[in-house]
């Protein structure tokens, strides 16, 4: 069966330290949780008729074991891989195992604006969109993203 937003959960992933969010940095990562983006990627998804699946690791593994998970049980990704964002290769290459799913990179602040590092993504050489920025209502706009991608009919099968 074609997976829709109305029978398949979008995957909501957290990498290192995410956590902490609404106890580190609160003057970058601003003084919400990860339970508040919970609720607010929650709510987004179900204006759309659909739910969401939200998890957080510090660890790639873990990540990339729940990627794999997202290819045969999700209609989408948005994803904040945190620090991994310009680490990791392997989450390039476990996300590009993803054909036609739809993914969305977040940034809760804007890595432009940081240190040099901070603005190579490997991920976004595979994201249909990256949103930084716009603190937690960027998960949010993630999950419009992936509505708008697969639109009123488009399936990912």
């Amino acid at each position: 069966m074609p997976r829709t937003l109305a029978n398949a959960p979008i995957m909501i992933l957290n990498g290192p330290n995410l956590n902490l969010l609404g106890q580190r940095q609160p003057e970058i990562y601003g003084s919400e949780t990860l339970a508040d983006v919970e609720a607010l990627c929650a709510g987004a998804a179900a204006a759309h008729g659909g739910t969401v699946d939200l998890r957080q690791s510090n660890h790639e593994g873990e990540l990339i074991d729940w990627i794999h998970e997202a290819r045969e049980n999700h209609c989408g990704i948005v994803i904040n891989p945190g620090a991994y964002t310009h680490t990791s290769i392997a989450l390039l290459d476990a996300l590009n195992t993803c054909d036609g799913m739809p993914v969305v990179e977040v940034h809760i602040s804007n890595i432009h604006k940081r240190e040099s590092f901070r603005h190579t993504s490997y991920v976004s050489l595979r994201a249909d969109g990256v949103i930084a920025g716009c603190g937690i209502q960027g998960y949010a706009f993630g999950v419009e993203r992936i509505a708008a991608l697969l639109g009123p009919t488009r399936t990912n099968a």
